[in-house]
């Protein structure tokens, strides 16, 4: 059994797209065909929805390489703010920082009408219900049995992807009419999803079977704070960092938990960001060109990983 995992981290999801891209160009072929699982969590969970998707032919809809002309093309549009909601909004602190209409548009043109049971392989997606008060993960292996926990792909990636303060959270309604869901990012409590989607193997009684778990960040936060800066800060000053900080150490926890658990089963690749900017919003062309090569340096320095990586998903 072959897992992937993809973290959350906005625009920065072209970093794992690229490195996803280049193990489906060695290799030959396309995630969904090489993976058992693939779990998501915010851009990453789009991803996994994406990389699932199935085409008229049967099989996947589209490459990595494909998908990662969402952060290219759509992420201009996705993270594009007028005058008016910078001013109304305050800069995020008094509504979301961005209208939804273009990542809505984007969402609807690569996913289009597929639902989560149709998915090729099996599919983990995290969210977190703002009402009930629970964890809630969209998964394809319970979809397909049961029509009240089937979604449209759109409306899963819709929800995985509603970062507080940056989108308003997404309600999404099962296929069977049965229930809505007012949902909002997983990363709030697992921008990595390596450890959900280890769990969903065990609960299966498949942990034995595990050869690999493949986990693709989207770069490290560089971005410190001294003691000073922060000492006499209020929830004003801290509501924009908050978010930041509060991803970056789930993701680190989660990181030392799986290594811990599988050890050399888990490989994680992942990189620093010393060109491209931390934030999950920098749809600018030069980021966007800073991340490209973040992605390079990455896949440079991840030679041997990478090369056992193939050899293990290669038929």
């Amino acid at each position: 059994m072959n897992v992937l995992c993809i973290d959350g981290g906005g625009i920065r999801g072209l970093i794992p797209a690229l490195v996803l891209a280049e193990i489906e160009r060695r290799t030959g072929r396309r995630a969904a065909e090489m993976f058992d699982i693939v779990a998501g969590t915010s851009t990453g969970g789009i991803l996994a929805c994406g990389l699932t998707r199935p085409g008229t032919d049967g099989r996947p809809r589209f490459s990595a390489a494909e998908l990662a002309n969402i952060y290219v093309e759509e992420g201009p549009r996705i993270f594009h703010r007028s005058a008016l909601k910078r001013i109304t909004s305050v800069e995020g602190l008094l509504d979301e920082r961005y209208d939804d209409d273009g990542l809505n548009a984007a969402l609807a043109r690569y996913l289009g009408d597929a639902r989560l049971a149709e998915a090729l392989t099996d599919v983990l997606v995290t969210a977190y219900d703002i009402s009930g008060r629970f964890a809630f993960f969209f998964r394809s292996s319970r979809a397909r049995d049961n029509p009240r926990y089937d979604f449209p792909l759109v409306q899963v990636a819709r929800a995985t992807a509603a970062a507080p303060s940056y989108f308003e959270p997404a309600q999404v309604t099962d296929v069977a009419g049965a229930r809505t869901y007012p949902l909002i990012d997983g990363g709030v409590f697992a921008v990595n999803p390596s450890m959900c989607a280890y769990a969903d193997v065990v609960g299966a009684g498949r942990a034995g079977e595990l050869k690999l778990m493949l986990s693709l960040g989207t770069g490290e936060h560089t971005h410190s704070y001294t003691f000073e800066e922060t000492r006499s800060w209020g929830q004003l000053e801290w509501a924009r960092p908050i978010l930041d900080i509060v991803f970056d150490g789930v993701a680190d926890t989660i990181e030392f938990e799986s290594a811990r658990v599988m050890g050399d089963r888990y490989v994680r690749l992942q990189t620093e960001l010393d060109i491209a900017s931390d934030d999950l919003d920098d749809a600018g062309e030069r980021n966007l060109v800073a991340l490209r090569r973040e992605a390079e340096q990455l896949i440079a320095a991840s030679e041997a990983e990478i090369d056992r990586v193939c050899a293990i998903l290669a038929p």
